[in-house]
């Protein structure tokens, strides 16, 4: 079998989880990564094994070896260069979001419609073999009617004020934080687990560290940089947010999610709530699913590929009682991608552009809610 070519740009904190997931694949060559500075770029190429560095993009795009590309760039440049690889033929893998604003989005949805390409956005939670299952109970019919979906995803490394990355800073990150950045993810597995849009919003936002001091640099995700001189930045995207819900059908939600709150990792907890039983995924235990019940015991649902659904199974690497991670689900994810590259046949894990985009619209339209003084706003339904 011929193997594929992929190429990265922008290697930076998610990039080398990227290039595990397709060197896992075994039929995937990682051939080229590009980067904004040429001279860090080529010391990452030698420190991951990558043949070769490009100071450009669009260098990388006219790579004829490269077929797929991954978006890992911030935010901000995701419109453009993920525009370009689509008129480049590329197939696109993107972080997410998608887009910065939804009209970009939207704009990069078409255009890979038109393009004929592969288009996914890594929503990596979906990978999770419990998080299948959990899909697959819910279409089934095991929960009745579904009529109540909530939860969480609450961080605390934005805690410190002398944190300061490029998600503080609204023209590179866009206006939103916490949302775009992590609420998103709870977002995307709502909607992927229920299999309902969420339709309306009414958001109350909160910027409680409204300070930060920056080193003029910007730090990655998780640094404890402290020993440099720093000044202060004004900042204004929310680090805290509370937002109801309105799914299809009348579903009602809510949402919670925060990335300044101490003793929270990555706290991405979803429950779905139906007339005959209830379900509970936490990332954190991402090895359980809680199966919640009025007229007999509840129960824990270890990750055993014996007694899950066949088609979530297919998710599970291991046999009961050996723990998988965050970097198998992420894998699985990819895993599908590159299914849907060699064959042609796109699986339910896969968020595309057009699931991505709706996602971007659903955050800005919470961020609408909350400039209106917290009101009901629809999501668009384009």
């Amino acid at each position: 079998m011929k193997k594929i070519g992929m190429g990265l740009i922008g290697p930076g904190f998610i990039a080398p989880h990227h290039i595990d997931a397709v060197r896992r694949l075994g039929d995937v060559d990682v051939v080229a990564i590009a980067g904004s500075n040429a001279a860090r770029t080529e010391q990452k190429a030698k420190q991951w094994n990558v043949p070769r560095a490009y100071g450009d993009y669009k260098e990388l795009l006219a790579d004829p070896e490269v077929t797929v590309v991954h978006n890992t760039t911030p935010s901000y440049l995701h419109y453009e260069i993920t525009l370009a690889a689509l008129e480049a033929g590329k197939h696109v893998v993107s972080d997410k979001p998608l887009a910065i604003t939804a009209d970009e989005a939207i704009r990069l949805r078409d255009a890979a419609a038109k393009a004929g390409v592969v288009n996914a956005v890594t929503f990596n939670y979906r990978g999770n073999p419990l998080v299948q299952q959990a899909r697959l109970m819910v279409a089934e019919g095991d929960l009745g009617r579904v009529f109540y979906i909530h939860g969480q995803y609450l961080q605390d490394w934005m805690t410190d004020d002398t944190v300061y990355s490029w998600r503080s800073d609204p023209k590179m990150g866009g206006p939103s934080s916490a949302l775009a950045d992590i609420g998103s993810h709870w977002c995307d597995l709502a909607e992927h687990i229920s299999g309902m849009r969420i339709v309306a919003v009414l958001a109350d936002l909160t910027t409680v560290v409204t300070t930060r001091y920056s080193s003029g640099g910007s730090a990655e995700a998780f640094s404890q940089k402290k020993d440099v001189q720093r000044t202060p930045v004004e900042v204004h995207g929310e680090d805290l947010a509370n937002v109801l819900v309105r799914f299809e059908n009348g579903v009602k939600g809510n949402l919670r999610a925060a990335q300044v709150v101490p003793g929270h990792k990555n706290g991405l907890e979803i429950e779905l709530n139906g007339r005959k039983a209830s379900l509970g995924w936490k990332q954190e235990q991402q090895n359980e699913l809680w199966i919640g019940c009025h007229d007999r015991p509840n129960a824990i649902m270890g990750k055993d590929p014996s007694l899950m659904l066949p088609a979530a199974a297919a998710y599970a690497h291991l046999p009961a009682g050996h723990q998988e991670s965050w970097s198998d689900a992420f894998f699985n994810v990819v895993a599908d991608i590159y299914h849907w590259v060699r064959t042609g046949e796109r699986r339910a894990t896969v968020c595309t552009f057009a699931n991505a985009a709706h996602v971007t619209q659903v955050i800005e339209t919470m961020l609408k809610s909350h400039a209106a003084g917290g009101v009901w706003q629809d999501v668009p339904s384009e």
